[in-house]
């Protein structure tokens, strides 16, 4: 039998042990790349990859190799990288031995991740504005009103990855460009560093001799007053010069209260622009888009749980996600609801377990109120139909992590001024009808 025989034969062999998931995810987008005497190189996707066969199927593979091949079988991992910073969706370089071949995190001098680009950023009404000041930014650096852009949001929105990627999208349109990644903490311990070995000024020049200063988590900068001070007059002569500024932090300046007013009026004298949480809808896009950059296959199904259960934290849930791979591999499940209940109630507990759906919210009103279904999604203006339909948007809206639009597309495809005017009506009346308050308690008891 020839070798590539032998490979599918090992790879049948690999199949018939594991789960369709399992194998999937981990052993189908593997290649053989030479055999040589008693040792294989086998290549794979990325480190995580490698990492994962190694410590997880390692004694599966070889036991594999050994059957297919009929004799024992050393095996070697070489890891597809790009060795063109700083965009990842480029085309990909030769394989390497894995000695060689783990890919840097970091770019030498950005100290830039290139797994941070507009491509995998997934745009949505809560960063669409954030998105396209930074785009601008990265288009035409230190030439735009947006000096300094500064960003805010609560952890894990993707403030990060915007910061990161105006970075690498320069460094991809102008090599020459000198751009520098650092955070706030970094930062301090710099020049902490730069004053125990009496090398203020390499300090200086360090930050003063680049284009663009990307600077994340700028809080950190609170009741550090000597820090505060450095960078102040760093500010100013990267200002001056006409060099790009980009800073993130965790809440708007203005409640920065251990900030120096002069530097939060510096950071008020470009752009400042907020990343919201995101909706059901784009919250689904962005876990689509991981597995897909990853080559996962997701049912959809579970994407949405996920998506529903964790809506404020992108990084968490992204998290989730790769737990419940992790955790379908180790037990040979398939991925389904099920499984990614577990993960969710290891991460955020039993409150996220129980999910309730738009069906269920219009059903239990239609059913308590003892009004027509049909009629309540249909076009009916009657007033106890209408009535009916705004509680359930209503409802709806606290009950569920759906959007706006998604309620309203439920309830005969209205749009979503429509659902913001019924919850509008339903919550001025909660406050003086005593009847309704009993009836929306009684509802939300029967659902949950």
């Amino acid at each position: 039998m020839t070798n590539t025989e032998n490979w599918n034969k090992f790879l049948l062999s690999i199949k018939e042990e594991l789960s369709g998931q399992a194998y999937q995810t981990w052993f189908e987008s593997i290649n053989m790349l030479s055999l040589e005497d008693d040792e294989i190189t086998i290549e794979v996707p990325n480190r995580f990859h490698y990492e994962w066969l190694d410590s997880k199927y390692s004694s599966l593979i070889l036991q594999s190799l050994k059957k297919a091949f009929d004799k024992s079988i050393s095996v070697k991992y070489s890891v597809i990288i790009n060795t063109k910073p700083p965009d990842v969706s480029s085309e990909l370089d030769g394989p390497k031995k894995i000695d060689d071949l783990i890919p840097r995190k970091y770019h030498r001098q950005s100290q830039l991740n290139h797994r941070y680009t507009f491509k995998r950023f997934v745009e949505g009404k809560g960063n669409q504005f954030a998105k396209a000041a930074a785009s601008s930014v990265a288009d035409s650096p230190g030439q735009t009103p947006f000096n300094p852009l500064l960003i805010y949001s609560t952890p894990g929105l993707g403030k990060t990855h915007l910061l990161q990627a105006i970075g690498n999208h320069i460094l991809k349109s102008s090599k020459n460009t000198r751009v520098v990644y650092v955070t706030s903490e970094k930062f301090m311990l710099d020049f902490i560093s730069s004053i125990q070995n009496n090398k203020s000024t390499d300090f200086a020049k360090s930050y003063r001799n680049n284009d663009v200063l990307l600077l994340d988590d700028v809080q950190f900068f609170q009741t550090k007053e000597q820090t505060q001070e450095q960078f102040f007059h760093l500010f100013n002569d990267l200002f001056q010069q006409g060099k790009q500024i980009v800073l993130t932090t965790d809440r708007h300046p203005n409640e920065l209260t251990n900030l120096k007013n002069r530097l939060v009026s510096r950071f008020q004298s470009g752009l400042i622009v907020d990343i919201q949480a995101p909706d059901l809808e784009t919250r689904i896009a962005i876990l689509m888009k991981k597995a897909e950059n990853e080559k996962l296959d997701i049912p959809y199904d579970v994407t949405e749980f996920i998506a529903s259960s964790i809506t404020d934290d992108i990084r968490m849930m992204e998290g989730a996600l790769v737990k419940l791979l992790a955790l379908s591999s180790l037990t040979r499940s398939d991925i389904t609801v099920d499984l990614a209940k577990k993960v969710i109630k290891d991460i955020i507990g039993e409150k996220a377990i129980k999910k309730i759906t738009l069906q269920q919210v219009g059903r239990a009103v239609c059913n308590h109120l003892k009004i027509s279904e049909k009629k309540v999604y249909g076009k009916s203006r009657v007033m106890d139909v209408a009535h009916g339909r705004q509680l359930a948007m209503f409802l709806c809206r606290e009950l569920t992590q759906s959007s706006l639009e998604t309620i309203g597309k439920n309830f005969g495809n209205r749009d979503h001024s429509t659902v913001i005017h019924s919850c509008k009506t339903i919550e001025d009346k909660l406050k003086r009808d005593v009847h309704l308050q009993k009836t929306v308690e009684q509802i939300k008891e029967k659902l949950q």
